[in-house]
């Protein structure tokens, strides 16, 4: 049977109930994506006993009004949810659940929404936590390519063209070096009147800040390869419901639809079950207070339970070259190769482990500690890890950036969070470490003036010295034998 189209609040929503009478818990996703696209998945939700419902957001496909991204989804999901409990249908108890901006909705509803409007339990997949969350890095370093991708894909306009942007590098490959970057609509040819807001928008952090105030569980699901990776488990760490599950796997944005390449078959679950599942228990009250969940060790087939306890672990690094570089942003650090210039002044420095006598699982958070200077008054310091295996083959494992403000000349020593890590490397295998001044165009040039990287339009190359032996890489590793979990045990206990 196919769902039925109601309006509500002036937003267009789809109702796929299940068979029989009812009542039933309610599934709330609310996109703007095309709530369309979500059939199959009411479908498979209704199939589960729930009445599950998908709802364009404002401005959006067959939703009217004008699109705002990240403004006003907790009123306008307070306006479902409340529809939702007033029907015959329902039984009052309903979750909200969605992926990246979606997730988004549900997240805001919790914990920004009325009281009587908020839900029973979240699911929050690969969640776009807000505006400045996804724009910019902790550190507050600009995330340029990803913004320009959805901007110019989802901005301003009521449906989506989601190769906009690299059928506009096809015809203007230097789109992105163009400054000031507040131009970029320009360039693009498409008006694209909320770019600017969103740059203005600095403070990180503004729906993490409530979610210690959350009263409802929590299932976070996220990937080591997706850009959001760091925020999705800072939500499930900083989240004060009752219960709290998160559940990581070796998948980019498109969870397992986009598995990384250190991507195993124990790692293809079927979501979607898992997801009913714990909606079940989550809404009867059957699960285990406090925080768990089960993350996937990359190259291997394990899952293992977030809390495995890990040592701390720094191996010794060699110097290549590089303890004095040039970081130009005319000629930045491209974030797509991993390939490292042979000739020429250096760009970088390179610093490498020796082969891995036996296999390593490296589990838990990483970082660089650093002391170093730039002859700039603002610098950005990028770090990337990556592993080169016996074959010859490079991945990168690890990235972190940070900005500096030092007085020109002056030696700092800082540190370089480089995230969580989850993979198992194999014997043989050395890890390179690269310190630089740009990782373009994952993310914007520092022009190195001091001036704000979205408005400058004057670049300045930036010379930098490295202290190799103040240089550490310190990982997390498991012991010779962790002990294995499934998904299904950590997250439905």
């Amino acid at each position: 049977m196919s769902p039925y189209t109601v309006t509500v609040g002036g937003l267009a929503t789809d109702v796929q109930l299940p068979d029989g009478e009812g009542p039933f818990p309610a599934v709330l996703i609310r996109t703007p994506y095309d709530r369309r696209a979500h059939r199959a998945e009411l479908r498979g939700w209704a199939r589960r006993g729930f009445a599950a419902l998908a709802q364009d957001v404002r401005g959006r496909y067959a939703s009217p009004g004008q699109w705002r991204p990240y403004e006003g989804e907790a009123a306008d999901g307070a306006g479902i949810a409340r529809w939702i409990r007033r029907r015959p249908w329902s039984d009052g108890r309903f979750v909200a659940c969605g992926s990246s901006y979606a997730a988004h909705c549900a997240v805001a509803l919790a914990l920004e929404g009325p009281e009587d409007a908020r839900p029973d339990a979240v699911i929050a997949a690969v969640p776009a936590l807000g505006s400045a969350d996804t724009a910019r890095e902790p550190s507050g370093v600009e995330r340029l390519l990803t913004r320009a991708g959805w901007w110019a894909a989802h901005g301003d306009r009521p449906d989506s063209d989601e190769a906009a942007l690299e059928k506009a590098l096809s015809v203007r490959p230097g789109l992105l070096a163009g400054v000031p970057l507040l131009d970029f609509p320009e360039r693009l040819g498409r008006d694209l009147p909320s770019w600017p807001g969103l740059w203005r928008r600095t403070e990180r952090g503004r729906l993490l800040d409530r979610a210690v105030r959350a009263r409802m569980p929590l299932l976070a699901v996220g990937g080591h390869h997706d850009h959001f990776a760091e925020d999705t488990a800072e939500l499930w760490r900083r989240w004060g419901g009752p219960s709290a599950r998160l559940l990581m796997g070796p998948w980019g944005h498109g969870l397992t639809a986009a598995p990384g390449p250190d991507a195993h078959v124990q790692h293809r679950l079927k979501l979607g079950e898992l997801y009913a599942e714990w909606a079940h228990s989550a809404l009867a009250g059957r699960l285990r207070p406090g925080r768990a969940g089960a993350l996937a060790l990359g190259g291997s087939p394990l899952w293992l339970a977030v809390d495995a306890q890990g040592a701390s672990y720094a191996p010794s690094l060699r110097l290549l070259h590089g303890a004095e570089f040039i970081a130009d942003p005319e000629c930045p650090v491209s974030s797509a190769e991993l390939s490292i210039p042979a000739d020429g002044e250096p760009d970088r420095c390179v610093l490498v482990t020796p082969p891995l006598p036996r296999p390593l699982d490296v589990f838990g958070p990483a970082e660089v500690r650093l002391r170093g200077a730039a002859d700039t008054p603002s610098a950005d310091w990028a770090a990337r890890l990556v592993t080169l295996t016996p074959d010859g083959h490079a991945e990168r494992i690890g990235f972190g950036v940070v900005r500096r403000t030092e007085p020109p000349g002056r030696e700092a020593e800082f540190a370089v969070p480089l995230g969580g890590l989850a993979r198992r490397l194999r014997a043989g295998t050395r890890l390179r470490l690269e310190i630089c001044g740009h990782h373009f165009p994952a993310h914007a040039r520092n022009p190195h003036t001091g001036e704000d990287p979205i408005t400058a339009t004057r670049l300045e190359a930036s010379r930098r010295a490295l202290d190799p032996r103040h240089t550490v890489l310190r990982l997390t590793v498991l012991p010779a034998r962790p002990a294995p979990t499934t998904p299904a045990q950590e997250i439905l206990g």
